[in-house]
């Protein structure tokens, strides 16, 4: 087996452990069902109903976290798959593996698998497992059905060390976009639990998360470390364009959509600074721009012809 096909290999295993790893978070939520958030309103209850239920409920806790641990597991494994895919990818290629949409794919979503999994080791942060195995899982099962190409020598155009130096930073705010944005389509359920709970000790495994508001707060750091790096991603990618076409701006339809999703998360950071949008209006802002995030990254590639076509499949 070549080391082209041991990369491919890494690929499709990774997106199937980070399946695995989506479904065993899916059981942990599944398993949570019931189960009250707050331990001293939970041990009241138990009192009540005796040592039978606070018997099953201890037992339903201990598989809440069984499943949480194994997606965490599963998805360190994973990890290890995707970067020696991408790895031998890059060996094999005999460069960077940043040459065409699949390659950027793979690698900017191993920069998000890598900043998860540090935030769920470090902080504790497990419960943002659920919506980022999903992204990941099926981010690298299109690239590897959908995207994948036989390796090529890079075309004129990506022969500049700021090339390099605009696709680090694209994976790098790629990243903290993305975990933000995974954070605010959670504090949108969240909140929605808050203020259904009214007050109330709430179950189930919402009630085991952080706060609405510390998940608002998180995802406003995430945004606010990305954005600064979007920018440089831009001003590094103008470089580049001067470096490779002769001019630092020409509208092409990835510049204009960089610019579009530049512009959406400083109306995100705007917003909360200056009109004081915190909670559900700035989690929608967010999620919109994690999706024009992805969309500049893919959809500009497939739809629209420009100057990056070279990158689509």
């Amino acid at each position: 087996m070549s080391i082209s096909e041991l990369s491919a290999l890494g690929i499709v295993t990774a997106a199937v452990l980070y399946l695995v790893a989506f479904m065993a978070h899916a059981a942990e939520w599944a398993s949570a069902r019931g189960l009250a958030a707050d331990p001293q309103f939970a041990s009241a209850e138990l009192v009540e109903a005796g040592p039978g239920d606070a018997e099953n409920d201890e037992k339903a806790r201990i598989r809440v976290d069984m499943f949480g641990r194994m997606g965490i597991g599963i998805t360190v494994i994973a990890l290890v798959s995707h970067a020696l895919g991408v790895v031998l990818r890059g060996v094999a290629a005999h460069r960077a593996p940043w040459g065409n949409m699949y390659e950027f794919t793979i690698s900017a979503l191993l920069f998000v698998a890598v900043a998860y999994v540090v935030l769920a080791l470090t902080k504790d942060m497990r419960w943002l497992g659920l919506p980022i195995t999903l992204l990941l899982a099926v981010g690298n099962g299109l690239a590897a059905t959908v995207f994948y190409v036989a390796i090529a020598p890079l075309v004129p155009a990506l022969h500049s060390v700021w090339f390099l130096i605009h696709i680090v930073a694209a994976c790098i705010a790629g990243a903290a976009f993305n975990v933000g944005g995974m954070a605010s389509i959670i504090y949108l359920f969240q909140e929605r639990a808050e203020k259904k709970a009214d007050g109330a000790p709430r179950t189930g495994y919402l009630a085991k998360l952080p706060s609405a508001k510390v998940m608002d707060t998180f995802a406003y750091r995430a945004h606010a470390f990305a954005f600064p790096v979007w920018f440089f991603t831009i001003a590094a990618g103008s470089i580049w364009a001067e470096y490779a076409w002769g001019r630092f701006w020409g509208w092409d339809p990835k510049e204009t959509w960089s610019l579009v999703t530049f512009i959406i998360y400083s109306m995100y950071l705007h917003a909360r600074a200056t009109a004081g949008w915190r909670g559900r209006n700035a989690a929608i802002i967010a999620i919109i721009g994690v999706v024009s995030f992805w969309f500049n990254f893919i959809g500009v590639n497939l739809l629209v012809s420009g100057l990056h076509s070279y990158a689509g499949i």
